[in-house]
């Protein structure tokens, strides 16, 4: 199997603020001297998992990105089997909260029961991509917690009670000690809820950090990188008004509320290199599973748009042009192609052309930087979506 698969996609988008900066502007960078307009990888990636293509295409096998564990999945579970003291919560809450990673800090007692609407405490302070293995682990122990806080008449989960009694403990304990009883319940958890092997997809593909648990990273089996323009660009803005429908004009004429929003357009360069041997020991060897991934990532890189200021620009758009290459080499981004912008009034084609030369050069200088290759061209009508995925999931 060739180890590396890389895409290489031309994408035109009308006026469109599909990544927005502090300031609400469309993302740009200085490239060659000019400037572009740019989509972070980030957006794309998050467009992408969340689409309903990724989730139908995966189902199952689709994690779960939040900070909300204890707020969305630990606080209604306990709530749902008759469990409603907030301190009660609060204090289990914060010990599965830490298998993720830093809760936010826990208020005394007071203070939860002066503010039974404060939930600041039930939230992690990073973000943290769960499997869906896992998630179903720490709702099943949820349950078990439950049952054991109700004192049901069934045989325990000794790690529970374990716990308990360390939380007992750390009740009685200085401040320094709290944290090393913390973190000792933290890992008795971890053993329980966090797994070396699933078959989260987007984890597979994107990686995923657990500052506090580093023995269930996950490297990342693709790279994305910043679609920039492949031509210099100037943001523009668009002032605009909205009427009031039952302003009858008989005293006011004006508008009911008047604004400023900013734009660009851009053909833009996108590349994105897979590690299929990674993604495959990230899937657990299962080929079926990664081949649907390929497929979907593929599928989603082609198609689908970040979600930004859609509603305003409506500016969907399908890649035009992909170049798919398969080998073991070294893998290369093209976007050198690019470092002197556009300027030919047909930008796409000229930029179809430039990709291709570079491609061509940098075979002659390095000797084939692919074993095999395979495009679409939207514009000529060459070459087929469905080509290119049959294409990235063979040997």
């Amino acid at each position: 199997m060739s180890r590396f698969l890389q895409l290489h996609l031309l994408t035109s988008y009308p006026p469109a603020n599909l990544n927005r900066d502090d300031l609400g502007r469309p993302k740009t960078a200085i490239m060659g001297g000019a400037m572009r307009l740019r989509v972070s990888s980030q957006s794309l990636k998050r467009a992408w998992r969340s689409s309903e293509l990724f989730k139908s295409s995966l189902d199952g096998h689709v994690g779960t990105r939040t900070k909300r564990i204890g707020l969305n999945w630990i606080k209604p579970l306990l709530e749902e089997k008759g469990i409603r003291d907030p301190a009660t919560i609060a204090l289990w809450s914060q010990d599965f909260q830490k298998v993720f990673g830093e809760p936010e800090d826990l208020p005394t007692d007071k203070e939860i029961e002066g503010d039974t609407q404060s939930t600041q405490h039930l939230l992690n302070k990073q973000l943290v991509h769960v499997a869906p293995v896992e998630e179903l682990a720490l709702k099943n122990l949820i349950g078990e917690l439950a049952a054991f806080l109700n004192s049901e008449r069934i045989e325990h989960n000794p790690v529970l009670i374990e716990i308990a009694e360390l939380q007992e403990k750390k009740a009685k304990s200085k401040k320094e000690e709290q944290k090393k009883i913390s973190d000792k319940i933290a890992k008795k958890l971890e053993a329980l809820i966090l797994k070396k092997t699933h078959t989260a997809a987007d984890i597979a593909l994107f990686g995923r950090m657990l500052a506090s648990s580093p023995a269930y990273n996950v490297e990342a089996a693709a790279q994305v990188a910043h679609a920039i323009s492949v031509h210099k660009v100037q943001v523009e803005d668009d002032f605009f008004t909205a009427v009031d429908d039952l302003n009858k004009g008989e005293e006011d004429r004006g508008a009911g509320h008047m604004g400023e929003t900013e734009f660009g357009a851009g053909v833009f360069y996108l590349y994105v290199c897979i590690n299929r041997e990674l993604l495959l020991e990230n899937l657990q060897n299962d080929v079926e599973l990664a081949n649907k991934t390929l497929a979907a990532l593929l599928e989603c890189a082609a198609t689908i748009a970040p979600t930004g200021k859609q509603n305003s620009f409506a500016s969907r758009a399908y890649a035009s042009y992909i170049l798919a290459e398969k080998g073991d080499q070294q893998p290369r981004s093209l976007a050198v192609a690019f470092l002197k912008p556009v300027e030919e009034p047909d930008m796409l084609g000229a930029a179809i052309q430039r990709l291709e030369e570079k491609r061509d050069n940098m075979d002659k200088v390095y000797g084939s930087c692919a074993t095999a290759r395979k495009t679409m061209n939207a514009e000529t009508g060459e070459g087929s979506l469905k080509g290119l995925i049959e294409f990235a999931m063979a040997e």
